[in-house]
């Protein structure tokens, strides 16, 4: 890694840590294509950042823990179920491609973008939905997908806990913080063992979110919801048509 990548992938670093205090998600997704652009290679880009979302995601967790955010059994399931189904993904990532996979997340966080715009949550008068089978099933799938993808869930996590759950946007932030830290573990075990990771990039990235990670999440805690939750359709579009263009 040159010294311009060096600088460059701790900016890259500084910008998912608040982005992802701020919205509830570990960033590494938000990272692989930045980390492409700027010239790291596939795998290294794709993976790399996938071991700094645990000390960043559990820092910007704690503002939302201060403020009593956290559905505890949102959480719990999450990381029962999804652990297991990050190690399947993580593990199959060596066989299969990844591109078609990109190409639908894009699609899911454009569209989730959208409708935080076409129907607020803020308008959405009902009860939270918080059964098993729900739970099971998003944390299932996300852990799966983020498996071979290399990265947390985060990006997909809130914004389904927040649109099929029906959680208060907050609270889907909070859940989605501390079920991707658990769900970065095995997948930073398996792409190491992988050999995926470039540790110099994980360290930039770590330098650069560790501490605005937290900055993020506390604006978010002081922020209204009906704010925030125009700033997160805003970001989640962006995001999305970003992955379309640059995947």
């Amino acid at each position: 890694m040159t010294s311009p990548q060096s600088v460059e992938t701790f900016g890259v670093g500084v910008l998912i840590g608040f982005l992802g205090g701020l919205f509830g998600k570990g960033g590494s997704a938000v990272a692989t294509p930045l980390l492409k652009w700027i010239g790291l290679p596939g795998y290294i880009a794709l993976a790399s950042p996938l071991p700094a979302t645990f000390p960043s995601t559990l820092i910007a967790a704690i503002a939302y823990l201060r403020a009593d955010f956290v559905d505890w059994r949102v959480v719990r399931w999450g990381v029962t179920l999804g652990v297991p189904a990050t190690v399947i993904g993580s593990w199959l990532s060596q066989y299969t491609g990844i591109e078609p996979l990109l190409i639908l997340t894009a699609l899911l966080i454009l569209g989730f973008g959208i409708s935080f715009f076409a129907r607020p949550l803020e308008s959405s008068p009902e009860l939270p939905c918080t059964g098993h089978l729900r739970i099971g099933l998003i944390t299932i799938a996300v852990g799966f997908v983020s498996g071979l993808l290399a990265n947390s869930g985060g990006l997909l996590l809130a914004p389904l806990y927040a649109r099929v759950l029906k959680l208060p946007l907050k609270t889907a932030f909070a859940c989605s913080l501390l079920v991707s830290a658990a769900l970065s573990v095995p997948g930073t075990l398996l792409h190491w063992y992988l050999g995926h990771i470039s540790w110099t990039a994980t360290l930039m990235v770590a330098s650069g979110s560790i501490p605005f990670a937290y900055l993020g999440a506390a604006l978010a805690v002081r922020t209204r919801a009906a704010r925030l939750e125009r700033w997160y359709g805003l970001v989640l579009t962006a995001l999305g048509l970003f992955f379309l263009i640059r995947h």
